[in-house]
């Protein structure tokens, strides 16, 4: 029945050796003086979401932090953006046609395109009334996406990444001055998270 499998929502991942599909598998084995210190598989979808992760930190924690002017922010996310896209539809395809979800892909992708022309729409046009809601946008977005990917997968874990997303605009009334740190760590944090374990999905 939908959901009620026997995965645990987040688990250690396996030994690499036990997987069916190797292509674009990426392997890291950290040793200091012969004692191993870190050793991690990663695979298409990992690889993607760790690339999400660093495009929006930069991002989010470019805008706390920053001084740069809104219009070359607008102009260098939607770069970043962009190329994290291509970068998701060139590493994930042959993934979300073996799992029969290509439209999870496109999902995705409408999701990221639309918030970034309307961030980009809204601080070329100075629209105030997003200007101050980009963060609950993106977060909400996220969301959005991670319900998606959780009713195509028939994952509890992604469910669960979208009321982190959710829960995270509630909370952002209580850090008005560092809102977009609260954002970046929210999304960055999540995508890190899901990069690391292995996360609960339909056979």
């Amino acid at each position: 029945m939908f959901y009620l499998h026997e995965q645990p929502i987040l688990s250690p991942k396996p030994d690499w050796t036990t997987l069916q599909n190797h292509q674009g598998l990426w392997l890291i084995h950290v040793q200091i003086r012969g004692k191993s210190i870190f050793q991690q598989f990663y695979t298409c979808v990992d690889k993607t979401m760790m690339i999400w992760a660093a495009v929006t930190a930069t991002i989010f924690f470019t805008a706390q932090f920053s001084s740069i002017n809104w219009t070359t922010m607008a102009i260098v996310s939607s770069i970043l953006t962009g190329c994290a896209s291509a970068i998701m539809w060139n590493q994930t395809w042959v993934w979300v046609t073996e799992e029969t979800v290509r439209w999870l892909i496109y999902w995705w992708l409408g999701l990221m395109m639309g918030g970034i022309a309307l961030t980009d729409v809204s601080i070329f046009y100075s629209w105030s009334q997003i200007l101050i809601q980009l963060c609950p946008l993106w977060l909400a977005l996220c969301g959005f996406g991670y319900l998606g990917t959780g009713w195509a997968l028939q994952s509890r874990s992604f469910f669960l990444g979208a009321g982190l997303h959710f829960l995270g605009m509630a909370i952002l009334p209580l850090f008005p001055q560092w809102q977009y740190l609260v954002t970046g760590f929210i999304i960055s944090g999540t995508l890190l998270l899901f990069s690391e374990r292995r996360w609960d999905m339909r056979p």
